[in-house]
This record gives C-alpha cells, structure tokens and sequence, in this order.
C-alpha cells in the first residue's frame, strides 16, 4: 500500500508540473523520462535473453518445460483472438462514420511515416544474419531466436565441466541483472513524475481525444472490456482473485502505461511476478520473456480496428467475411509485433498501405495515438501477467 500511495503521489505531482506549462521544466522531464527509459530498454535486452537461455537449459532435467510452453502458446493466442473479436463487435455496435475532413488533405509522408520495406521485409528482419546485430538493434523476436537457439543447444550439450561454466556464468549474470532491476525500482518514483509531467505537457498543448469521436470510443472500450472484464474471467475461470493479481502487477502495469514499452517493462513485470504475485522464477522467467513478444492484445484490437476504420475511409466494403479475414490479420501481425513505442502504428500503416488504403487517415489518427499506445501497452502487459498467472496456477 506505502509504494502505491508513493506512486500516486508521483503521478499526481507530475501533471501538476506539466500543466505549469514551464518550458525549461518541460524540458528536464523530458530528459528524466527519456534517461529511464533508456535504461529499461538496456536491462530489457539482457532479461530476454538470460531469461530464456537459463530456462531452456533446464529442458533436459525439467520434463514439465514443454508443457510450460504450450500452455503460455495456447492462453496467448486465446486472449489475443478474444481480445480482436470484442474490438470488432464494438466496431460493428458503435460504427463509426467516415471523417468529415478530406483524408488526401493529411500528408503522412511529410511525417516520415512512410514504411521503405514491405511486411514481408518485417518478417524477414526477424531472421538474423549476426549473433551480434539483434543485440544491438534491440530486435525482440531476433533476440528471442537466437536465445532459443543457444539454450536448446546447452540442453542438448553432454553435462561437461565445460557446460556447467557457461551455464553459472549464465545464471550468474542473471543474478547480477535482477540486483542492477531492483535498484532501478527503488528510484522508479523519479521516473514516473517525469514520465507523468512529460504527458501531462502533452495534452495541455493540445492534443485532443474528442477529434476522432466514435472511433477513439471503440478502441478505448474495447480497451478497458478486455482489461476489466475479459482478462478477469480468465483468471477467475482458473481459479486466481483477480484484484489481488492486478494489485501485485500494478507496478508493471503503470510503468508500461508511462513506457509504451511491453519490451521496456519486462524487467519490473518479472519481478512483480515472482516477488509480488508468487510466480515461480521458473515459470516467470519463461513466460513473460514470450509473452512480451507475441501476446499483444491492445495490439491486436488496434491493428483490426484502425484497418477496417481506414478501410471504410477509403470506399472499401466491409462485409463480415472481409471483418473475420482481418481479425485473423490482425492476430498474426500483432503476434509478430515487437513490444515498442508505436510498433502496432507503424505495423498498421504498412498493412494498409500494401492493400492500398488511404494511410493518410493514419496521419489524422498520429495525435493521439500517444494516449491509444499507452492504454494499450498497459493492456498487454496486464495480459502477460495474466497468462503468467495461469501458467503458474497449471504448474503449481
């Protein structure tokens, strides 16, 4: 209760120094929350892969990891398949119009929004040609490729002396990692007023939920439907309280709200799965590293919901047949999705513009997408920690 009240405390202090409207203030926020969340995407790189090596290496001794990994694959793909369904029917119910402004009129391009490679070009990034480069780049997929790659192999590998020094110096570097995570927590108030001033700035410059109307109300309904309702009877059906779950992962939750980072979140989401939640390390340090990657419920509902709102812009038909198909899209993007700061935009538009739609809608929907990514990444997080939980409850 003390860390909650402190991290209330925080948010409400920084949007009373972003509305000041002081610009050398605005200024130091914006360099605070963007020094955190560098060193979140720093931590987030090593926790994917030691979190995955160091799981995977116990294949061989744990009979159960198999098990462990199709039960996070199924609840993923079944939460992210609900998820796109509710912000289809909502879409259907509530039905927005058309824009009332000329779509030609928003030039994206002057943006730089337009994509230079095609959806499969993003696909095929995922496969790496260096051991090195998706270190660099940050590359979650590329990352959790190369993990699989190396733990199976140390499963695979005769128990040698030489095996067992690499595996502790693994287990090793992780140890060192969690302490370097739990430091960063205890400062994380700072943070938050920085990240809460810096959107709070935002807003008071004027940017305005009220412009896309129905559309905005769908996607935030279908937003909170799946984090309120949907999500809650996943775990009730598995037997888990979900306001004590939701309360252990509140952490990780307001800090994706503030990070639009799922991949940047990832380090405080395992530790409130194990200290906080009672997640089995085992369990945790398996899960939430794939989930980060592949459970992208806000994701998903963007994706299906954005698409057929451009689609109608620009005079295509939406029959139910034509709905289903792109909720199957939207499904399998979203999985293949990077857990970063506008991945599910970026996505979007270079889906639409493969089929030719009029992307230029996406310009008019840009201003407030900060507020849609940050919903929607607190969603899916909500939603690893979900998963996480049944996963755990399974296994138990």
């Amino acid at each position: 209760m003390r860390n909650l009240l402190l991290w209330i405390g925080a948010l409400v202090a920084g949007a009373v120094l972003g509305l000041l409207g002081v610009e050398w203030l605005n200024g130091l926020m914006d360099f605070v929350a963007t020094v955190y969340t560098r060193l979140f995407q720093l931590l987030a790189v090593p926790t994917i892969a030691l979190a995955i090596i160091t799981t995977l290496t116990m294949f061989g001794r744990q009979q159960d990891t198999g098990r462990i990994f199709r039960k996070t694959l199924f609840y993923t793909l079944f939460t992210t398949v609900v998820a796109a369904a509710v912000g289809l029917l909502l879409y259907v119910v509530v039905a927005p119009e058309n824009l009332s402004v000329p779509t030609a009129g928003t030039n994206v391009d002057s943006l730089g929004l337009k994509p230079e490679v095609s959806f499969y070009d993003h696909i095929l990034a995922v496969i790496p040609d260096n051991v090195i480069k998706p270190f660099l780049e940050g590359n979650v997929l590329s990352i959790l490729l190369v993990s699989i790659a190396i733990g199976l192999g140390l499963a695979r590998l005769p128990e040698t002396v030489g095996k067992q020094a690499v595996v502790n110096f693994l287990h090793g570097l992780q140890e060192l990692l969690f302490l370097l995570i739990r430091w960063l927590i205890w400062t994380l108030p700072l943070g938050i007023v920085a990240f809460s001033a810096q959107l709070s700035s935002q807003l008071s410059a004027g940017v305005a939920l009220a412009s896309l109307g129905k559309y905005v109300a769908v996607i935030l309904g279908g937003n909170a439907l799946q984090f309120f309702v949907v999500l809650p009877l996943f775990l009730l059906a598995r037997g888990i309280n979900p306001l004590q779950a939701l309360r252990a992962m509140m952490p990780a939750v307001l800090m994706a709200l503030f990070t639009k980072s799922s991949a940047a979140t990832l380090p405080v989401t395992m530790q409130s799965a194990e200290e906080r939640l009672g997640a089995q390390p085992r369990v945790a340090r398996f899960v939430l590293p794939i989930c980060t990657t592949i459970n992208m419920n806000g994701c998903a509902a963007f994706i299906l919901v954005t698409s057929l709102f451009v689609m109608q812009n620009g005079g295509m038909p939406l029959t139910w047949t034509t709905m289903l198909l792109w909720l199957l899209i939207s499904v399998i993007s979203a999985v293949g999705n990077a857990g970063v700061p506008m991945g599910c935009y970026f996505l979007t538009f270079s889906l639409m513009s493969g089929i030719g739609a009029p992307v230029s809608v996406l310009g008019i929907i840009l201003p407030i997408y900060t507020i849609i990514d940050m919903i929607e990444t607190a969603e899916n997080v909500w939603s690893d920690s979900c998963v996480c939980a049944m996963v755990n409850k399974t296994m138990s």
